[in-house]
């Protein structure tokens, strides 16, 4: 069978309708294939309750909450949600926001009711209410972080005021001058490290040779402290112990008068006569100065020496 142009068209144009509303139904997390049941509740508030909420039974999951809009002009809300799970509950039933923790956010519960035959179905409306004592929980929660805030408030406009009483205008001036000395002296700074860096790289090389020395006398110096390392300790303590005792033993010695030193040392006679040797030897030198003839005698043309005459003031 040939479908002319026309019929071609509006088959198109239909199935991209049907692609849109199923493509827009998706992105709002719902399916036209979708089984699952819808409700419809009111509230005057709906305390902070969001789309995508979940929907409870006894602390199961059975659904989530999928629009929220204004029902009348009053302000009344209406929420709607849907129920995935096939499960029975009566038109009575209670849905009630509960919270499910302080940073969790509200949800919305079903609070089923068995007492009548008569069974919510798919676009019912259903018996709303708020969980007794949420909102003021909430607000009891919120008290002391208002009261810690206050205070912090508080404390702050009094640092504030003391900060204005001492920042007077002369105390401003001394800060605005602090702060431009402060500038040059990370300026000066500034240079200094580029000074550094350009004495650095240009003894890169003396650096690594210094630094090579100095390895080499660690290694050195750690050889040095193997060797004494190595060193009988205790029988060089004996050495000098031995060689003290000994020089103990000499300086007695010759405290007390032996041995040639000691003799030199303590024998007066010897010191008096060393001290009149020296005093002749001091005469003979000093005759010899006055009067050479009498001790050297010498002739050029060997004549006969002279008779020595000693002078009268000549030392006897």
């Amino acid at each position: 069978m040939k479908l002319s142009r026309e019929i071609k068209t509006a088959i198109l144009v239909l199935v991209g309708i049907a692609l849109f509303i199923f493509g827009y139904n998706f992105l709002k997390n719902s399916s036209l294939l979708d089984s699952s049941k819808v409700f419809y509740v009111k509230y005057d508030n709906v305390a902070g309750l969001s789309t995508s909420a979940p929907v409870t039974i006894n602390g199961l999951a059975v659904g989530k909450v999928t629009n929220i809009d204004f029902a009348d002009k009053a302000g009344s809300l209406v929420v709607t949600f849907n129920v995935e799970k096939d499960f029975e509950f009566s038109k009575k039933s209670m849905v009630q926001i509960y919270s499910s923790g302080f940073i969790g956010g509200n949800n919305l519960g079903i609070l089923p009711d068995m007492t009548t035959n008569v069974m919510a179905k798919s676009g019912d409306t259903l018996v709303g209410e708020i969980q007794s004592g949420m909102i003021d929980g909430i607000i009891e929660k919120f008290d002391p972080l208002e009261k810690s805030l206050m205070q912090t408030l508080s404390s702050l406009d009094t640092v504030l005021n003391g900060v204005n009483e001492v920042l007077d205008d002369k105390t401003k001036t001394n800060l605005r001058n602090g702060i431009a000395s402060l500038n040059q002296t990370m300026a000066n700074f500034n240079g200094i490290s580029r000074d550094m860096n350009t004495v650095l790289s240009g003894n890169k090389d003396k650096f690594n040779r210094a630094i090579t020395n100095l390895d080499t006398t660690t290694e050195n110096f750690a050889k040095l402290s193997d060797s004494l390392a190595q060193i009988n300790t205790g029988e060089l303590a004996k050495n000098m112990e031995m060689a003290i005792n000994k020089l103990n033993a000499i300086a007695e010695g010759i405290d007390n008068g032996d041995g040639s030193v000691g003799k030199l040392l303590k024998d007066e006679q010897l010191y008096d006569n060393l001290t009149g040797a020296s005093k002749q030897l001091e005469q003979l030198l000093e005759d010899m100065k006055l009067n050479p003839k009498r001790y050297v005698h010498f002739s050029l043309f060997g004549k006969r020496a002279k008779q020595y005459d000693p002078p009268k003031d000549s030392i006897d």
